[in-house]
């Protein structure tokens, strides 16, 4: 019986295609966090979400998740670009998407909006903390 590695040939990943997609595989950890720190704040002053449809509707509609949007965001602009096969991964799209991550992961005491709240979750999730520094580990190298 052969081998899935001796009958698979290796294809060539683009680097800027292997650039976004560690990137975004490193922010999809980060997201996840943050939707677990929040829903654990939250179920503390409201009281358990019940289900996972529960939690998806409270992630886009309830003004407590609202924060977390321009994230969402950032991740579905560079699912298009990976999946979009007629638009090249070109050094630009890879440099402004670079550059959105590098601003948006800014967290800040006295930011307002994103900024604060991102600011607070890394204040009270070691594991926010945790893939906060994995995708910032990754921004020198992919840049």
């Amino acid at each position: 019986m052969a081998r899935l590695s001796d009958t698979t040939a290796l294809v060539p990943i683009d680097p800027r295609r292997r650039t976004l997609l560690t990137v975004r595989e490193s922010l999809v950890g980060l997201h996840g966090a943050l939707i677990v720190a929040e829903q654990l704040t939250y179920e503390g002053i409201n009281g358990p979400v019940e289900s996972v449809d529960a939690l998806l509707a409270l992630l886009q509609k309830d003004p407590w998740f609202t924060w977390l949007h321009p994230f969402a965001d950032l991740l579905v602009r560079i699912d298009h670009l990976l999946e979009d096969d007629s638009c090249d991964i070109t050094d630009e799209n890879v440099g402004h998407i670079l550059q959105e991550v590098n601003e948006l992961l800014h967290p800040s005491v006295e930011g307002d909006g994103f900024e604060r709240a991102y600011y607070e979750a890394l204040d009270r999730a070691p594991d926010v903390v945790l893939a906060h520094f994995r995708v910032r580990k990754l921004l020198p190298k992919a840049a």
